[in-house]
């Protein structure tokens, strides 16, 4: 009987998974376009570009398998990965409020954090909610739409580190961690400390939770943590040494990938290997995915600071003239920081019926310094990024599928 269920679930494990990693279809790809990607291709180790890309093909019943396409993917060779890391945070954090329903906490109850320990500060309104307000959910709205740390920082302390590497694990992440907040310069000992939060409904305190600490590591075998020729230090000082990026997050390409396939495709997953969410919660984070800044009203944004293509950087490469095709919605998760620019993305086309997820990283740091803010974002890596994008999509919206895909529970509201 053991047997019979081990083989059962490695069954529905492949089934999910896809078949096995093509390695010469986006190589071939790359080398057919130099006028695209021949910059990228002649210098393949100052740019670090890894690829995922990962066809969907529908049956009869709409049900879908997949088959993936890899460029120089490493799971062992680091990035840094940036605000790519919050969309697991987003999705952990409603774990926990559901895992706390008895208590009466809802992703939309009061949330007021306190601070304890040095460097903590404490968070008791929002200017930015419809109520004046912090919440989960709302938190979540300003993550997904344009990438706020502060609001990856709360979720961060609600979880609690521990919970959020053992999530990791738990769903087979296993070349990934998170260790601190963002863009406070979070690290060491004050990272393993988390704030006190209260939650309340109305006036009634429903879920109160004290400080966490955690004290373990995460150690990861990676390679590529020291990097460049030199830094610019807290003091803007130049340092002639390399960069060290160690015990800092890590979220490989393929890990990421696996994350937005278990949350675009739970279908495809054994029920105990889904993510512990509602309906509601799977909505909510659909819709904030794919809505572009313009469309909020709480959060507002001014559209010169956060244009509709801002967090796109696939298929749009951020670019700031570009109208948005109304057809066309992405579902993803952007970072950049250190000359990286990664982007986790599930794409699909409603009016001819195309999806597919592209996941990929691709840095430029020409003069090997650090910490400057001097790196070929508008030069290198948003137009691959684009030309990645685009180049997928016209194979995709070409491409002849058996069934034709049917993707209206995907069409959000944006009201």
């Amino acid at each position: 009987m053991k047997k019979y269920i081990f083989i059962l679930f490695a069954m529905l494990h492949t089934a999910a998974m896809g078949q096995e990693t093509d390695t010469t279809f986006l190589k071939k790809l790359f080398e057919s376009k130099p006028e695209l990607f021949g910059g990228i291709l002649n210098h393949p180790a100052n740019n670090e570009v890894q690829v995922l890309y990962t066809r969907i093909d529908r049956d009869a019943q709409n049900r879908p398998s997949f088959s993936s396409y890899a460029y120089n993917l490493d799971p062992l060779h680091y990035f840094y990965p940036a605000s790519t890391v919050k969309l697991a945070a987003c999705i952990f954090a409603l774990e926990k409020v559901n895992s706390l329903k008895k208590t009466g906490l809802t992703s939309k109850s009061t949330m007021l954090t306190d601070s304890s320990s040095a460097g903590q500060t404490s968070v008791l309104v929002d200017a930015s909610a419809a109520n004046g307000l912090p919440s989960v959910e709302h938190y979540i709205k300003k993550i997904l739409l344009t990438s706020d740390n502060d609001a990856f920082n709360r979720l961060y302390e609600f979880i609690g580190r521990a919970e959020i590497n053992q999530k990791l694990k738990h769903y087979g992440l296993l070349h990934s961690r998170i260790l601190n907040r963002l863009a406070i310069g979070d690290a060491g000992e004050p990272a393993r400390h988390t704030n006190p939060v209260r939650f309340y409904n109305g006036s009634k305190l429903v879920y109160r939770q004290d400080e966490q600490y955690d004290p373990k590591d995460y150690p990861l075998n990676l390679t590529h943590t020291t990097m460049g020729k030199g830094y610019l230090d807290s003091a803007d000082r130049l340092v002639n040494k390399p960069f060290s990026l160690e015990n800092k997050n890590a979220f490989s390409i393929a890990d990421q990938q696996s994350l937005m396939k278990r949350l675009m495709f739970p279908e495809v997953f054994p029920e105990t290997e889904r993510f512990q969410l509602t309906k509601d919660d799977y909505k909510l984070i659909y819709t904030y995915m794919s809505k572009l800044p313009a469309e909020s009203n709480f959060p507002a944004y001014n559209e010169k600071e956060f244009w509709p293509n801002y967090a796109k950087m696939l298929f749009y490469g951020r670019d700031k003239t570009t109208v948005p095709n109304p057809d066309v919605r992405i579902f993803n998760k952007y970072g950049d920081s250190y000359g990286y620019i990664i982007d986790n993305a599930y794409i699909v086309d409603f009016k001819n019926k195309v999806e597919f997820l592209l996941t990929a990283v691709v840095q430029s740091n020409e003069d090997g310094i650090y910490n400057d803010n001097r790196y070929e974002y508008e030069t290198v890596c948003y137009p691959f990024m684009k030309n990645l994008g685009r180049c997928i999509y016209e194979i995709e919206r070409t491409r002849k599928k058996d069934s034709p895909a049917n993707l209206d529970h995907l069409r959000m509201s944006y009201q």
